[in-house]
């Protein structure tokens, strides 16, 4: 039993995967957090800036 603890800890094949695995999760749940966060704001602003244009009057020269 001591020599499969012994093998099991010294392998490591499976490390570049888990890697690999934690890599992609952070480039695809990154952008989703930064448009949730982002998102809102932005459309906040846009409202308010569509509301400050309704308030514009034209005028002619």
């Amino acid at each position: 039993m001591h020599d499969f603890f012994k093998s099991f800890r010294a392998c490591d094949d499976g490390a570049v995967t888990v890697d690999w695995v934690v890599l992609t999760a952070a480039l695809v749940g990154l952008p989703i957090l930064v448009a949730t966060v982002i998102g809102q704001s932005a459309a906040d602003k846009s409202t308010e800036v569509g509301a400050q244009i309704a308030t514009v009057t034209a005028v002619e020269f």
